[in-house]
C-alpha cells in the first residue's frame, strides 16, 4: 500500500545545555503579566519544566552557526530557570528540552513569539475548580493545593465552593448561561434542590442579578448580626445542630442561620436560665419575653431602691481614678486641646469610675416579695433585666382602697394610671412564677391581591401609624407647655359650658393613660420613645412620690415655669391620636366621635409644628412597605421621586418593589397621608401635582434602583496562566 506524501515537517527537538541559551529580542511579551517569575521558578523546581522552549541558531556575519540559541518563544520560562540557577539549584550546563526552528525557515521568530502567546486557550474556570476538587478527593489538602499554585487557603476554598453548586448549574455555567458573579451567589446555600428551585424562578427574568439570588436562597433564614444570634451566640445554635450558611466571596456579616426554629428555642431556654437565676433574690414573679412592647410597666408601681454602697477596695479604687483624672486635667488645663494620648486616657478613667458608680439597687425586702421582674432581650442581643415593677393586685389592701382609678401611681416606663393592658400571662397566688410571654404584637399579612388601584390602608397598618403619632403628640405637648395648657382649657371649657356630651377629643383630661393595642414591634425604641421616658425618668427622680405631704409641698413652691413644664408632661400621657375600629351598635368609638378626635389632632400636631420625619418616621419594608399593595408602593415612590422612578420599579414582584422602594424612599421625607398634617398638605398639594405629572422618562440625575446600578461583584483572581 503507498503510504500518504507527508507535507508537514514538525521542527525537531533537543536538549541544550542551558549556558547555550539567550533571551532574543524578538521575543514579543514585554509586559509582565500573569504568575511572577519566582513562583513559576518554584514550580519548575517542584514538577520540572512541561513545555519546551522555542529556540533558533545564532549566526554570525557570515551566517555561520555559532553554538548560541536565542529564544523568542519561551522567555519567562528561561528567566525562571535563570533564577534556579542563581539559586544553584539547577546546573549552568543542565540540558533544557527545546524545540528548534530552522535558521533558514522563513517564520520569522516574531511570528512563533506571537502565536505563542495568542494561540493559547486559557483554562475555563470551570474546569479549575474541578480539578481542584480532584485533587482534594484524591488526598491533596487546600494548603498543600494552595502552596502548589501560589494562592491563599482561601482562594481554595472559593474554588471548591464554587465547584460544589448543583451539577445542572455547573453545567450552565460552562455553556455560559450564567455568569461567574451569579455562580458565586448560589454558593450561599448548600441545598442543591432550592440552588435549583431558585434558578428556575430567575433563569428567564430580566432580573436575575447576584444580589436577587443570594436574598432567594437565604430569604428564610436570620443574619448572624439578629440580636437572638448575637445573644444565643452562632457556636451555641451549631452546637444544637443548627445550619450557618456562609458567603466565601462578599461580606456577609457572620452568615445566615437557616433555622429560626432552633434559634427562637434557644433564645427561650437561655432567657428561660437567666430567668431561674434570678429566683433566688425573692421576687414574686419573672415574666420572659423575646420583645417587650412600648409600655410594658404601664400601671405598675416601680420600686424605688438605694444603691449598694462601695466596699474599701471599691471606694479606694474609685479616689485612685479620681485622683489621676483630676491631676491630668490640672497639667494640661491651660492647653486648648489635650494630646491625643491624654484624652484618650481621660475618657479610659471617666469610663472606670461610671463603672463603680452605677451601683446595682437594694430594695426593701417586703417590697420585693410582691414585686417582679422582666427579662428580655436589649437591641445589640445583650440581656436585659427589669427589677422592681409591682401589679395592682399585689399592693396592700391598704394602699390600694385610698387610691383614686384616675390618679396616677409612681410608674415605670411612660406612666400610667391605670392596670397594664399588656398581660400575657397570669401569676399565681403563691412562690415564684416565671412566665414567658413571647411576642404581644402579631403582623398582619399584607393582600397580595393587587388589581393596580389605590385601595383604603389596612385597618390595623392606620392604627399602628397612628399609635406611632400619638406618640410624638404625647412627646411634643410634653415640652410644648403653654400648647398644653391651652389644650386643657379647650377641652375643660368644651366640657362646662356645652350642654350635650363632647365626646371624640383627642385629649383624655383625666389623663388616663390609653394603652397602644395596635403597635409596631420597634416602636418601644424610637426616637420620641426615649424621649418621653427621658423626660418622666427625671421628673421621676425629683419629687417625692412616696409622702402626699410632702409631694404638696413640692409642687407648691415650684417656679411658674417648672410647674407649666410639670403640666404640660402630665398632660402629654393623655394624647389619643388614635385611630379606632367604629361600632355603629355602642359599646366604643362611634364614626363622628373618631373624625372629631383625628381633626382635633391634627389641630394639636399644627401647634406643636409636629413633624413625623424629625419624629423618626421612615417607610420601612416591615413597618409600611410590605403592608400595603403594590399600587400604594408605587404611588409612594411616584410622590417622592417622580413617575420616571415609579416605572423603574413597576414589574417588580412585591419583595423586590418593596425593597427598593425602602431604599429610595430612604431621607425622601415621604409619608403616608394618615401621618401628614393637614395644613401642610394643603399648602404642598400644588408641588405634590407637579411631581406627579413630570414626563414620564427619567432624567439625567435620577436615583435608580440598586438593580440597575449596582457594580457587579470583583471578579475572581486571574486564573493561572500556563507556562
Amino acid at each position: 500500500m503507498a503510504k500518504a506524501a507527508q507535507n508537514i515537517t514538525l521542527s525537531p527537538s533537543r536538549d541544550i545545555p542551558f549556558n547555550k541559551l539567550v533571551l532574543s529580542q524578538s521575543n514579543v511579551r514585554r509586559i509582565k503579566a500573569g504568575v511572577s517569575v519566582e513562583e513559576l521558578a518554584e514550580d519548575i523546581a517542584r514538577r520540572g519544566l512541561l513545555q519546551s522552549l522555542n529556540v533558533r541558531p545564532t549566526l554570525d556575519t557570515d551566517g555561520v552557526e555559532t553554538g548560541m540559541f536565542e529564544i523568542p518563544a519561551g522567555g519567562r520560562r528561561f528567566q525562571a530557570l535563570s533564577l534556579l540557577v542563581k539559586q544553584k539549584r539547577l546546573a549552568k550546563t543542565a540540558p533544557i528540552p527545546c524545540i528548534v526552528r530552522d535558521a533558514a525557515s522563513e517564520i520569522l521568530a516574531e511570528d512563533d513569539s506571537l502565536a505563542e502567546n495568542m494561540q493559547r486557550v486559557a483554562l475555563h474556570p470551570l474546569d479549575q475548580f474541578r480539578a481542584f476538587q480532584a485533587l482534594r478527593e484524591k488526598g491533596q489538602g487546600e494548603e498543600a493545593i494552595a502552596a502548589a499554585f501560589f494562592v491563599t487557603p482561601q482562594i481554595v476554598k472559593q474554588r471548591l465552593k464554587l465547584a460544589s453548586v448543583a451539577p445542572a448549574l455547573l453545567e450552565v455555567y460552562a455553556e455560559d448561561g450564567m455568569t461567574l458573579e451569579q455562580l458565586m451567589a448560589f454558593t450561599v446555600n448548600p441545598d442543591h434542590a432550592r440552588q435549583a428551585q431558585v434558578w428556575d424562578a430567575v433563569k428567564n427574568s430580566w432580573n436575575k442579578e447576584p444580589y436577587a439570588i443570594r436574598r432567594m436562597l437565604t430569604e428564610t433564614s436570620v443574619r448572624a448580626s439578629d440580636r437572638r444570634a448575637v445573644f444565643v451566640g452562632v457556636d451555641a445554635y451549631e452546637a444544637a445542630g443548627g445550619v450557618v450558611l456562609r458567603d466565601l466571596f462578599q461580606g456577609d456579616d457572620g452568615g445566615w442561620l437557616e433555622d429560626p426554629a432552633l434559634l427562637d428555642r434557644l433564645v427561650s431556654e437561655k432567657l428561660q436560665a437567666e430567668a431561674e437565676a434570678l429566683a433566688s433574690e425573692g421576687w414574686k414573679w419573672i415574666e420572659v419575653a423575646t420583645d417587650l412592647p412600648y409600655g410594658y410597666s404601664h400601671g405598675l408601681r416601680r420600686l424605688s431602691g438605694e444603691p449598694a454602697p462601695m466596699t474599701d477596695e471599691e471606694s479606694a479604687a474609685h479616689a485612685t481614678l479620681l485622683a489621676e483624672y483630676r491631676a491630668l486635667e490640672e497639667e494640661y488645663s491651660g492647653q486648648d486641646e489635650y494630646p491625643e494620648e491624654i484624652d484618650a486616657r481621660l475618657g479610659a478613667l471617666e469610663i472606670a469610675m461610671e463603672a463603680l458608680e452605677q451601683r446595682p439597687l437594694i430594695y426593701d425586702p417586703a417590697e420585693v416579695a410582691r414585686a417582679g421582674v422582666f427579662v428580655t432581650l436589649d437591641r445589640d442581643g445583650s440581656l436585659a433585666i427589669y427589677r422592681g415593677y409591682v401589679r395592682p393586685e399585689d399592693e396592700p389592701r391598704e394602699e390600694t382602697a385610698v387610691q383614686d382609678g384616675d390618679c396616677a401611681d409612681a410608674m415605670g416606663q411612660g406612666g400610667d394610671v391605670g392596670v397594664s393592658n399588656w398581660n400575657p400571662s397570669a401569676t399565681s397566688a403563691g412562690g415564684i412564677v416565671i412566665t414567658s410571654g413571647g411576642h404581644p404584637i402579631g403582623a398582619d399579612a399584607s393582600d397580595e391581591e393587587d388589581d393596580g388601584a389605590l385601595k383604603p390602608l389596612p385597618e390595623r397598618l392606620v392604627m399602628e401609624l397612628t399609635a406611632h403619632r400619638t406618640l410624638a403628640l404625647r412627646e411634643a405637648v410634653g415640652r410644648s407647655p403653654d400648647v398644653a395648657l391651652t389644650l386643657l382649657l379647650l377641652k375643660l371649657v368644651t366640657d362646662t359650658f356645652r350642654t350635650s356630651s363632647a365626646t371624640g377629643s383627642c385629649l383624655e383630661a383625666s389623663v388616663r393613660h390609653v394603652y397602644m393595642s395596635a403597635q409596631a414591634p420597634d416602636l418601644k425604641d424610637s426616637v420620641v420613645a426615649k424621649l418621653v421616658d427621658e423626660r418622666h425618668a427625671a421628673w421621676e427622680a425629683d419629687l417625692p412620690l412616696g409622702d402626699d405631704a410632702a409631694l404638696w409641698d413640692y409642687l407648691s413652691v415650684l417656679d411658674q415655669g417648672s410647674r407649666l413644664a410639670l403640666l404640660a408632661h402630665c398632660l402629654s400621657f393623655g394624647i389619643n391620636a388614635l385611630h379606632e375600629k367604629v361600632n355603629p351598635y355602642g359599646g366604643g368609638i362611634s364614626a363622628s366621635s373618631l373624625t372629631r378626635r383625628m381633626a382635633h389632632a391634627d389641630l394639636v400636631a399644627r401647634a406643636v409644628d409636629l413633624d413625623m420625619v424629625e419624629a423618626g418616621w421612615e417607610p420601612t419594608v416591615d413597618g409600611y412597605l410590605n403592608r400595603v399593595p403594590k399600587a400604594r408602593i408605587l404611588e409612594a415612590v411616584r410622590e417622592a421621586k417622580g413617575e420616571g422612578t415609579a416605572q423603574l420599579l413597576d414589574h417588580l414582584k412585591k419583595g423586590e418593589m418593596a425593597t427598593e422602594a425602602e431604599r429610595l424612599l430612604k431621607g425622601s421625607g415621604w409619608l403616608p397621608e394618615v401621618l401628614r398634617r393637614t395644613d401642610l398638605a394643603v399648602d404642598d398639594g400644588e408641588d405634590l401635582s407637579e411631581g406627579q405629572g413630570e414626563d414620564e422618562s427619567a432624567p439625567d440625575d435620577i436615583d435608580l434602583p440598586a438593580f440597575l446600578t449596582a457594580d457587579l461583584p470583583e471578579t475572581a483572581a486571574s486564573m493561572l496562566a500556563a507556562e
